[in-house]
């Protein structure tokens, strides 16, 4: 029995489907080489946009044709909202939540009982490894279909946390990603005292471990890697977290940090409980943290970041606000996306009265100052050396991304460079990365 299995989204959906590998290979199968071999197809989709959506609408005449050929179950799971599932019963075989994944042996006939956060994931051999802290959200954001479709706010235990991060440094990791739909309001479970017995971690009377610690905690972990962390809200970013991200020196100078709109009005509507002005004063912090406690270019913070053009009521004014924004903090990155309706949310009740061809205009506007400020950014690297962690070769060039997150390429004769770390001298910025040559 062979399975292939498909994925989109973000780095949440690239851990579920490490785990739904691990399930499958546990009751049997293998995984084929090529789709029309595979005898299951799972699809593990993100719905939080609309587009993410129709592309998987785009698989089902894909199925038909191999059906044909041979039998075939073809199974969906991520985040699926209620409407979107009663569309696609027309060609999956089977649908279930990601939460629900420990079902999934018996749906295909097998016996496994084990919860999500239980099973161990499928790890592939790239340096980069994603470690779930936490699953659902409780923020309720007005566009955001996540608490609907993962429920709400599941802490790991910290000792399972930590756990599984040293697995992964024993075995070669070189970037630990902390995983959560909002990794600020993280906090452990208790652990029973009986099996706390030898335990540093907690005592019985101590208090819940939250974010802050727990990234202490993973920082102080022996090993040479690096610690990235999303997705982060800014109304739970504290001051001790601040603190906490630019004392340990394992977590690097890179921070994604969603504004989404830089207008009051439509973070108001957008059920995001925070100000332009409080953004940034929190970016400011954040910042000023850096300079205090890392030097050399580590001093110098990298801040992404998401925005939504065309949310329902945004006027050319409301997006002016939040060109203003985007200018003042010079982010060097954006994951900018056009608002597309999305049954179930609070937001599907509003009007989408911003036109597609306006959306289209707003995005590239933004894009183009993002350009301006990212090449900015970059440019500050020219002519310095930059640790780089080497994630491919292509045509004799090799990829990676530095500790800001900047991906760079670069020229190296030194074979079988990936999957470590390497010093790389800058030689050129663009707007959205370098170009540099190994430094020997």
């Amino acid at each position: 029995m062979k399975y292939s299995l498909i994925t989109y989204g973000c780095q949440m959906n690239k851990s579920d489907s490490e785990r739904i590998a691990s399930l499958l290979e546990d009751i049997g199968y293998q995984e084929a080489s090529k789709i029309k071999e595979a005898d299951l197809i799972v699809v593990n989709m993100c719905s939080v946009r609309q587009s993410a959506v129709d592309r998987v609408y785009g698989w089902k005449k894909i199925f038909e044709k191999i059906k044909k050929e041979k039998p075939l179950k073809t199974a969906l799971t991520g985040c699926i909202l209620k409407k979107d599932r009663e569309k696609f019963k027309e060609f999956f075989d089977f649908i279930f939540s990601i939460e629900e994944l420990s079902k999934l042996p018996k749906i295909l006939g097998f016996e496994f009982t084990k919860d999500y956060l239980k099973i161990k994931p499928k790890y592939n051999f790239s340096p980069i490894a994603y470690v779930p802290i936490m699953r659902g959200c409780n923020n309720f954001c007005s566009f955001c279909v996540v608490p609907y479709t993962r429920g709400r706010e599941i802490s790991r235990p910290a000792e399972k946390v930590l756990e599984e991060v040293k697995k992964l440094v024993k075995r070669g990791a070189k970037e630990i990603w902390l995983l959560g739909q909002n990794v600020n309001s993280y906090k452990s479970q208790i652990p029973n005292p009986k099996s706390q017995t030898n335990s540093k971690i907690q005592t019985p009377n101590s208090k819940p471990i939250e974010f802050p610690q727990l990234l202490r905690m993973v920082n102080d972990i022996p090993g040479n890697f690096w610690i990235r962390f999303t997705s982060s809200h800014p109304k739970d970013f504290t001051d001790e977290l601040i603190e906490t991200m630019a004392e340990c020196k394992k977590v690097t100078p890179y921070l994604n940090l969603p504004v989404q709109s830089g207008d009051d009005e439509i973070l108001k509507k957008m059920n995001r409980p925070y100000t332009s002005k409080d953004y940034q004063k929190l970016i400011k912090k954040l910042k000023n943290a850096f300079k205090k406690y890392r030097k050399g270019q580590e001093a110098e913070l990298a801040i992404s970041t998401d925005i939504i053009v065309g949310f329902p009521g945004e006027t050319e004014k409301a997006f002016e606000n939040t060109k203003k924004l985007v200018k003042k903090i010079g982010f060097f990155l954006a994951y900018i996306a056009q608002y597309s309706p999305r049954p179930g949310t609070l937001a599907f009740s509003l009007k989408d009265n911003v036109s597609q061809k306006e959306k289209q205009k707003r995005e590239k506007e933004l894009t183009k100052i993002i350009k301006k400020s990212g090449k900015g950014f970059n440019q500050k690297f020219v002519g310095k050396i930059v640790n780089v962690l080497v994630l491919k070769e292509k045509e004799g060039f090799y990829f990676g991304k530095t500790r800001h997150y900047q991906t760079i390429k670069f020229l190296a004769k030194k074979p079988k460079l990936s999957g470590n770390f390497v010093k790389v001298k800058v030689k050129k910025a663009l707007d959205f990365g370098l170009e540099g040559e190994i430094f020997s």
